[in-house]
């Protein structure tokens, strides 16, 4: 009987499916909470979700090794801002390490009083979070209680694929975000 190799997830190898995982285009959101102190935190998904109208719930993922995990899954509340194409340098600054994502970025506080993002495309502000376990990751359901959209009704989203980020039309070079 041959072992299984120690690198494959039973019997996949994690980076091929890593790559199917890749084939499935998403967008690409921020989810934002108050951290300890109050201070704004947020993090870069793809993982975003609805889960159903009524009641209306949504869902993101966030990995137990993450140093945000704490954070979204005892915050009371979080928002969801969905980015638009013109946002890559904003989904690098909080797909980065460490906490102080915003920096000198000031976020406004939405009825809930998360923090939110400027000009993205739709802001769900979620409460009554609760988190699942699941493999390596807790899913965190929070029960919409506010939400905006952008009165720009033909403003583009901004897409993850095959481990780059796309508009709907055509590709985006990361480094061209970081230098706008």
């Amino acid at each position: 009987m041959r072992t299984p190799d120690p690198r494959t997830v039973d019997g996949l190898e994690p980076r091929r499916l890593r790559a199917a995982f890749g084939r499935f285009a998403t967008g690409v959101a921020v989810v934002t909470a108050a951290g300890p102190g109050g201070i704004p935190v947020g993090m870069t998904v793809n993982s975003f979700t609805s889960v159903s109208l009524d009641p209306p719930l949504v869902l993101f993922c966030v990995a137990r090794s993450s140093s945000l995990h704490p954070v979204f899954t005892k915050a009371g509340a979080f928002a969801v801002n969905i980015l638009r194409e013109g946002q890559l340098a904003l989904c690098w600054r909080f797909a980065g390490r460490g906490l102080d994502r915003f920096d000198t970025l000031e976020p406004r506080h939405g009825r809930t009083g998360v923090p939110m993002l400027p000009s993205a495309l739709a802001v769900f502000e979620c409460v009554e979070p609760r988190a699942v376990p699941a493999g390596d990751h807790d899913v965190v359901i929070g029960r919409v209680a506010a939400l905006e959209t952008a009165p720009d009704d033909h403003a583009e989203p901004l897409v993850f694929f095959a481990g780059g980020y796309r508009s709907l039309n055509t590709e985006l070079q990361w480094w061209s975000a970081w230098h706008e």
